[in-house]
């Protein structure tokens, strides 16, 4: 009897560990972007990482953080685009290849997603802002955003509708 107390007392504990582990929540990642334009005092076409934390928005790269209070945020919008697989230089000098094999090589594409904010700074100026991320990263920074209070004119999800008479109507609007 004292046997098996032994053997299952540590057993508890360490479930017990490892169902505490699961239920605290994760820091927020950080995600890798590109600030295509719109952040006043970074270049242009800036590398850095996103993070939604503690109702801020911070982009932060090698110069330096630039913050957006969450709240100050009026609208975020979402889509999915496509870059060129080869870029730079030695993206234009494939463009001279022969025999249209240039060309060809130009339709080579990334997917990526985009993000969009209109925000308003400490003198109610209206700003924008533009990033590129991986794909799949873009949703995810929008429904941490709404979670901590922005705003946004297109919504992540659209409302389910109960009433059958209304999705036939909704779907026969989309034709």
């Amino acid at each position: 009897m004292k046997l098996e107390r032994a053997t299952l007392l540590p057993l508890l504990f360490f479930l017990g560990a490892v169902a505490s582990l699961g239920q605290s929540q994760p820091a927020p990642a950080k995600t890798e972007a590109l600030q295509v334009t719109g952040l006043s005092g970074v270049k242009q076409n800036t590398k850095g990482s996103l993070k939604v934390e503690n109702g801020s928005f911070s982009f932060v790269s090698s110069k330096g953080t630039y913050d957006v209070a969450v709240a100050s945020i009026q609208d975020i919008v979402t889509g999915n685009d496509s870059k060129r697989a080869i870029g730079g230089t030695v993206g234009t000098l494939t463009m001279l290849a022969p025999y249209g094999a240039g060309r060809a090589i130009s339709l080579l594409r990334d997917k990526i997603d985009t993000l969009t904010i209109q925000y308003r700074d400490s003198n109610g100026g209206l700003h924008g802002a533009i990033f590129t991320l991986p794909v799949g990263h873009a949703e995810t920074i929008k429904e941490q955003l709404l979670a901590q209070g922005a705003r946004t004119s297109i919504p992540s999800k659209p409302e389910p509708t109960t009433d059958p008479s209304l999705q036939s109507e909704a779907k026969e609007q989309l034709r």
